[in-house]
């Protein structure tokens, strides 16, 4: 099992500062965009790709 983060609003910066990180999780509806697009992506492998 996975420790808890002690300090989940803890912003970590890289490239002196051009980058920000902030540990967290990822909002159900992007997690749904991301399924459709790999859905979308392999539907069109098959459909336009393959040799007929």
């Amino acid at each position: 099992m996975s420790v808890p983060d002690p300090e989940p609003d803890r912003v970590e910066e890289y490239a002196g500062g051009e980058l920000r990180v902030r540990r967290g999780i990822v909002n159900r509806w992007l997690l749904a965009v991301y399924a459709i697009l790999a859905l979308w992506g392999i539907y069109y492998l098959f459909r336009y790709w393959t040799v007929s």
